[in-house]
């Protein structure tokens, strides 16, 4: 973010009561932590999907050719 983008959320910051500021700090470290969770699971799938990829086509191809079982979730 620019120095600019900076000090323009500041002084809005800066023209709410204090309380607001309180809360509104406590959002954007909410907000902020959950894009960081977003942009960490986008990196694992995109470093995974090949893989996924990879296993729906073998699993695919051996219920084509009838070596797969019907999973029984009673073994679970």
């Amino acid at each position: 973010m620019s120095s600019e983008n900076i000090a323009t959320v500041t002084k809005m910051l800066e023209s709410l009561p204090e309380t607001t500021q309180t809360q509104l700090i406590e959002h954007l470290r909410e907000y902020i932590a959950s894009l960081q969770d977003e942009l960490e699971r986008d990196n694992l799938v995109s470093k995974t999907q090949h893989n996924l990829v990879q296993a729906a086509r073998k699993a695919k191809q051996e219920i084509a050719e009838g070596k797969s079982q019907l999973m029984d979730y009673e073994q679970l």
